[in-house]
C-alpha cells in the first residue's frame, strides 16, 4: 500500500508538470497567472504581495517560500513599485528575460487599460454634475486611505530612535521646501552612513555611488518652468520610476512637486482625480502616471508616462535578479534602506496633508473622512468599498443640492 501510494504521488507530481516544488512556469502560465492578479488585485502593494505568494508558492509550487522572501527583500532594495518588481522577479526566476518581460506586462496590461479608460470617461465627462459629485466624495476616503499606509507603515519602518528623528527632519525639510529626491538621497545616505560609521565598514562607496544617476536625473527635471512635451513628460515619470522608494503613495510627492507647484501643468483638483483613479482601480498604484499623461497628452501621454515610470523596474530587477542573496545580506544596503523609507514616509505625510486641505472642504467631506478612517482603522474595512460608497454619497450630496 505504501508503495501504491509512493506510485500515485510521484505520479500526481509528473501531471502537475510545473506545480512541483522546483517546478518552472511555461510563459502562458505566467501569463494567465498575471493578467489574472493584474485584473483583481485591489488593495495595494502588500495585498498584491499576498496574493502572489499564495498563487506562486501554495497553489503552484513554482517556488519555495524561502525563494519568494528572498526575491520579496530584494524588491524592498531597489527603486520602483514593489508588486510589479515582485512580479517581474517570479517571471525572471522562471523564465529568464522572456519571463520577466511576460510577468511584469502581464501583470501591468490590465490596470493600464482600466485606468485609460476611466482617464477617457473623465477628459469627456469629468465637468458632468454627476462625475464631479462621485469625485466629491471620494476624495475624502483617499485622505483616510493614505493616512492608513502612512500609519502601518511607519510603524514598521521607525524601528528607533534615530530613525524617527530622521523622519522628523524630512517633514520639516519637505515643509521648507526642499527637493523630494533630496530627502530621500539624504536619509538613506545619513543612516547609511551611521551604519558603516558603527560597524566600521569601508565599503561606503556602493551606497554613495548610488548619488550619481540620481543628480543626473534630478538636474533634468528640477527647473521652475518646463514647456509640456511628451520627452519631458517621459524624463520626469522616468526618474520617478528610476529614485522612488516606499510606497507607491510617495509618487504623489513628486507629482504635486513637478507637475503641480513647480511645472503648473495639473491642478492640485486634477491630482486629487488621479489618485482616486488610482485608488478605485486594481494593479499596481503606480498607473496613477497612466492617468496623468491620458490628462496632459491624451494616449501618446498616457503611452509615454506608462513607459517611463515602469521601465526602470524591468531594468533593475534584470540587474539585481542574480545578485539577490548578496544584497538581502548586506547590512549596508539595508540600513541605506532604513533611511530612505522614513524619507518616504516624511514625503507622504507632507503630501497628505496637502492633499486633505484641498479634499476637506466642507462638514460632508470632513464626516466622510472621519468614517472612512475609522472604517479603515477599527474594522479593516476593505478600501475599495469606501472609495465606491464615498463615491456613491458624493454624487447623492450632490444631487440634493
Amino acid at each position: 500500500m505504501a508503495r501504491m501510494s509512493n506510485t500515485k504521488e510521484t505520479m500526481a507530481g509528473t501531471k502537475q508538470g510545473s506545480h512541483g516544488p522546483e517546478g518552472v512556469a511555461s510563459l502562458s502560465d505566467l501569463a494567465r497567472l498575471f493578467l489574472k492578479l493584474g485584473t483583481i488585485a485591489f488593495g495595494g502593494p502588500a495585498a498584491h504581495i499576498a496574493m502572489m505568494e499564495d498563487e506562486v508558492v501554495r497553489r503552484r509550487r513554482w517556488m519555495t517560500r524561502d525563494d519568494f522572501l528572498d526575491l520579496l527583500g530584494a524588491t524592498n532594495l531597489i527603486p520602483g513599485p514593489n508588486s510589479t518588481e515582485m512580479a517581474i522577479h517570479i517571471g525572471h526566476r522562471q523564465r529568464g528575460r522572456w519571463g520577466l518581460i511576460v510577468a511584469g506586462v502581464s501583470f501591468i496590461f490590465p490596470a493600464v487599460l482600466i485606468v485609460l479608460l476611466f482617464a477617457w470617461i473623465y477628459v469627456r465627462y469629468g465637468s458632468l454634475p454627476q462625475i464631479a459629485g462621485a469625485l466629491y466624495g471620494i476624495k475624502p476616503v483617499i485622505i483616510a486611505v493614505v493616512l492608513q499606509a502612512l500609519w502601518s507603515l511607519g510603524r514598521t519602518a521607525t524601528k528607533n530612535l534615530f530613525l524617527a528623528a530622521v523622519g522628523l527632519a524630512g517633514i520639516v525639510l519637505a515643509f521648507l521646501g526642499v527637493h523630494e529626491l533630496l530627502i530621500l538621497l539624504g536619509g538613506g545616505v545619513v543612516v547609511g552612513a551611521s551604519q558603516l560609521v558603527l560597524r566600521q565598514i569601508k565599503s561606503g562607496v556602493r551606497s554613495l555611488a548610488f548619488a550619481s544617476p540620481m543628480a543626473i536625473l534630478l538636474q533634468a527635471t528640477t527647473v521652475t518652468s518646463v514647456q509640456f512635451g511628451l520627452l519631458p513628460l517621459f524624463l520626469f515619470f522616468l526618474k520617478v520610476g528610476s529614485v522612488l522608494y516606499g510606497s507607491g503613495y510617495v509618487l504623489l510627492a513628486f507629482i504635486r512637486a513637478d507637475l503641480v507647484e513647480r511645472w503648473h501643468w495639473l491642478t492640485e483638483s486634477q491630482l486629487l482625480d488621479a489618485v482616486a483613479v488610482g485608488q478605485a482601480t486594481p494593479g499596481p498604484v503606480f498607473t496613477t502616471a497612466t492617468f496623468v499623461g491620458y490628462v496632459l497628452g491624451g494616449f501618446p501621454g498616457a503611452a509615454v508616462a506608462t513607459l517611463g515610470i515602469f521601465l526602470p523596474a524591468f531594468v533593475f530587477v534584470a540587474a539585481s535578479g542574480p545578485l539577490v542573496s548578496r544584497i538581502r545580506r548586506s547590512p549596508a544596503a539595508g540600513a541605506f534602506l532604513d533611511g530612505v523609507n522614513v524619507a518616504s514616509l516624511a514625503l507622504m505625510f507632507v503630501v497628505t496633508y496637502a492633499l486633505g486641505r484641498a479634499a476637506l472642504i466642507d462638514i460632508p467631506t470632513i464626516v466622510l473622512a472621519l468614517v472612512s478612517a475609522v472604517a479603515l482603522f477599527g474594522f479593516r474595512v476593505n478600501s475599495v468599498w469606501l472609495i465606491l460608497g464615498g463615491g456613491v454619497v458624493g454624487w447623492l450630496l450632490s444631487s440634493m443640492r
